[in-house]
Formats: C-alpha cells, sequence, structure tokens
C-alpha cells in the first residue's frame, strides 16, 4: 500500500485490480470462498482459540469481505471476467 496522502491515479489502480481479481480467479472456485471461510472459521470456533474476540472480528471481516467480492462477481460468467482481466492487463 502507498503511504497517506500519496496521490495515485486511476491509472496505477486499476491494473493493479485486475492482476488480484485475474489472480484469485484462476486460483479455484472463488464463488465458493466465502463458503471455505465460514467452514473453517466455524471449526476454529471451536478450539482455544475461537474465545479471541479481536479473532473473531477479523474472522468477520475476512467473511465480509469475501461475501461482497463474490456476490460482486457472481453478476458475470467466468468468461466475461477472463476476457475483461486479459484485456486490462495488456
Amino acid at each position: 500500500m502507498s503511504k497517506e496522502n500519496q496521490k495515485t491515479s486511476k491509472n496505477d489502480v486499476v491494473p493493479s485490480v485486475v492482476k488480484f481479481l485475474s489472480n484469485e480467479w484462476f486460483e479455484g472456485e472463488f464463488k465458493e470462498q466465502p463458503l471455505y471461510l465460514q467452514e473453517i472459521f466455524e471449526l476454529l470456533l471451536e478450539t482455544e482459540y475461537g474465545g479471541d474476540l479481536d479473532l473473531r472480528l477479523k474472522m468477520l471481516s475476512c467473511l465480509r469481505t469475501s461475501r461482497n467480492l463474490a456476490q460482486t462477481l457472481a453478476a458475470f460468467t467466468d468468461e466475461e471476467i477472463q476476457k475483461v482481466c486479459s484485456s486490462a492487463a495488456s
């Protein structure tokens, strides 16, 4: 991440986001990630570490971010996402 108050341009940010999405998309079924995280976190909560409030808040934040991204991308087909990522990365 850049330093606070440092100027960035759309030309810097958009390719970085596209690269991130492209890398994540090809790692596997990203649309299933919220379910995978939920399953992992539910098992973790049954351990002694599950009582840590800070850890619980981080887990909820991860789930929320993952769900939001999956919901945002759900409207598009895999082919559409791949096409946009390929054209934006070029």
